[in-house]
């Protein structure tokens, strides 16, 4: 008997942990489930790394997401819709591009301000773009020095 108490005090308490850690997730990542915002769109050469749900940052910090991404008939380029909450205004001289969190980390969408006095509206597009940078490419440019 005892031994079946003991099992379900365990059993318990890993079912509290996980509920916590649950809990701490939810409130460090960021996630808003009624998350007020408004689309604006990008043109990249390259989009690897980002897929839908991908941050959008300003500073560092998450002020959107990925809502689409799907390829130009006409241009061959990525186009990326994101979204960005609401109150924030991106001036319309802003550049985007994709970022990497370090050398072994993911990339994100980060949003550059700019100075202009006149603000994006929703559903505008940010011309000023720069794609994702292959680091194995790179590095074989560099290793092979061509």
């Amino acid at each position: 008997m005892a031994n079946n108490v003991a099992e379900a005090v365990i059993g318990a308490a890993v079912v509290f942990v996980a509920a916590g850690f649950v809990v701490y997730a939810g409130q460090t990542s960021g996630y808003r489930v009624t998350g007020d915002s408004y689309p604006l769109t990008a043109n990249f050469r390259n989009v690897d790394g980002v897929s839908v749900g991908t941050d959008v940052r300003i500073a560092g910090i998450k002020v959107g997401s990925v809502t689409s991404l799907d390829l130009d008939d006409a241009t061959f380029m990525a186009r990326a819709r994101f979204t960005v909450r609401d109150g924030l205004s991106v001036p319309e001289d802003s550049d985007v591009k994709i970022a990497s969190e370090g050398l072994l980390g993911g990339n994100f969408v980060e949003i550059t301000p700019g100075a202009s006095d006149i603000m994006l509206a929703s559903g505008d597009e940010i011309t000023n773009t720069q794609g994702s940078v292959d680091l194995l490419n790179l590095l074989m440019r560099f290793g092979t020095g061509k």
